[in-house]
């Protein structure tokens, strides 16, 4: 049995932040790293031991294996968590944690291998019989030959990018003329975003939903799944609103999905916490997207409804310890949704908005969870992702957890940027996600930038407005002090403070 005693969080925000403090339960001493643009951030100061492993940029701190490493070896720390992002899927890195002597509390290198590039965890899986969506399960660059492929399939269809991830490298092509075109963009940029250009083709899902088992597996063997979550809620084909469970699974086929995500993680002996993807087309038949050798940004929806913390899951099983349930032992307990908090304009296409947190207040009370790493008058930094926060409701029924997701939000005070709060607030009232009837074309199908634009008044109560307004200003009588004074001596104590009078 491997015993951890020092965990370093090769991460930053909110994610270290997390990590961090299920380390802390444990009993574990902590490390952090930053980079110069995070050295008053909130997981620096919540670690035992904090230190610099560089410039701002990601690529001179953040994913400085090598300077990890040597943190690790000064600091004589036992294990690193990667977290999500960075190196968390860096098979290169965890063979450098492993030949370092250390722990990687995550799956092993050989498994990122096999389910970090798309067309071999498509070959892993085949000898499970998991349903893969109709088309090329090989790379190929001949635009002929792709082309040929494609009429074969039927159009509309993918062209992805094998190693890529976040929407990079894939293209929608819907008719013939446009594929060459197309298929080189996606190859470009591929290379640019990955560094390997090989694309594969698969028929275009239509009305798809996007769900995903998560899954956790021991070094002895044992793998479960620990349900569904819902994911269909994207922009640029990036997650902004999660839930679990889906509003469109039976029991039979959540059975049969979590049957097929423990055999994809069984088909490359997978340990740790990892997450299975598949579409769901509106026929409700499903098919294997990829894995994720991770812990998701969602995972705490999953927490919610099982009751398991699982980063504590990741690192007993880094120490490996055999899981301490079984399958038949996991239960479905309510419902959780979760809205990440990006510090983006909705009404903007979703870009960026980089500025100070003027004003930052979080949501509580009942059934709220607000995972985040900034504060009030803090900077977001333009070097990394934009996400401020995961403002998570939890609820007996879905109408539970969306009630308090709408009370959540509007108890959340953020000024100085903007955000998706408002994105979040419209979603959650839409009626196509009220009903459960929605999919992955959400955004395109029912939202625009004018549908966060409060309503103008129909005319008659335009006029109505007017004409109180006019009566308000002839009646009005000029303020005196005298009679501002008299007013606070007989109001409340609220108003004396206001108008300055004690």
């Amino acid at each position: 049995m491997k015993k951890i005693t020092k965990l370093l969080v090769a991460n930053r925000g909110e994610i270290a932040l997390r990590v961090l403090r299920s380390a802390r339960e444990m009993g574990l001493q902590t490390v952090a790293i930053y980079s110069e643009a995070d050295r008053n951030a909130l997981h620096v100061r919540y670690a035992d031991e904090a230190v610099c492993v560089g410039p701002p940029a990601s690529k001179d701190s953040y994913l400085r294996g090598d300077k990890i490493l040597e943190v690790c070896r000064q600091l004589g720390v036992d294990a690193i968590h990667p977290g999500y992002g960075f190196l968390s899927e860096n098979a290169e890195f965890a063979r450098m944690v492993k030949e370092a002597g250390l722990i990687f509390v995550g799956p092993s290198p050989e498994a990122m291998d096999v389910m970090g590039d798309k067309l071999s965890a498509k070959q892993a899986v085949k000898a499970y019989n998991i349903p893969l969506v109709p088309g090329l399960d090989e790379a190929i660059s001949d635009v002929q030959e792709a082309k040929r492929v494609a009429e074969q399939v039927g159009f509309p269809v993918l062209i992805k990018a094998s190693a890529g991830g976040g929407g990079k490298g894939m293209r929608l092509v819907y008719q013939p003329e446009e594929f060459e075109e197309q298929m080189q963009l996606a190859v470009n940029e591929a290379v640019s975003a990955f560094g390997d250009g090989a694309v594969f083709i698969e028929k275009f899902v239509t009305g798809p939903r996007h769900i995903e088992i998560q899954v956790l597996g021991d070094e002895h063997g044992n793998i479960v799944h620990l349900f569904e979550r819902e994911c269909s809620i994207q922009r640029r084909h990036q997650k902004v609103i999660e839930e679990a469970p889906s509003s469109v699974l039976t029991p039979e086929l959540r059975a049969e999905m979590g049957r097929c995500a423990v055999d994809v993680a069984r088909a490359c002996n997978y340990t740790g916490a990892g997450t299975v993807e598949f579409l769901l087309d509106d026929q409700r038949n499903f098919y294997f997207l990829e894995m994720n050798t991770r812990l998701q940004v969602e995972h705490p929806v999953t927490e919610q409804i099982t009751g398991l913390d699982l980063v504590k899951e990741q690192i007993k099983v880094a120490q490996g310890q055999p899981l301490a349930f079984r399958q038949e032992d996991l239960t479905i307990t309510g419902h959780a949704l979760e809205l990440r908090v990006y510090a983006e304009d909705p009404q903007n296409n979703f870009l960026p908005d980089i500025g100070t947190l003027t004003t930052y207040v979080r949501p509580q009370g009942p059934g709220v969870r607000v995972d985040d790493g900034f504060e009030q008058g803090m900077d977001i930094p333009i070097y990394y992702d934009p996400m401020i926060a995961k403002l998570v409701t939890f609820g007996a029924t879905r109408e539970e957890a969306i009630a308090r997701m709408l009370r959540a939000i509007e108890e959340y005070q953020i000024t100085g940027i903007e955000t998706t709060l408002g994105f979040g607030r419209y979603v959650l009232q839409h009626p196509a996600f009220v009903s459960g009837n929605f999919d992955t074309n959400f955004i395109k199908d029912h939202f625009t930038p004018e549908s966060l634009k409060p309503a103008a008044p129909d005319e008659a109560t335009a006029k109505l407005a007017a004409v109180l307004t006019a009566m308000l200003l002839t009646e009005k009588k000029p303020a005196t002090a005298a009679s501002a004074d008299a007013t606070a001596a007989t109001g409340s104590a609220w108003k004396r403070n206001r108008l300055g009078v004690r």
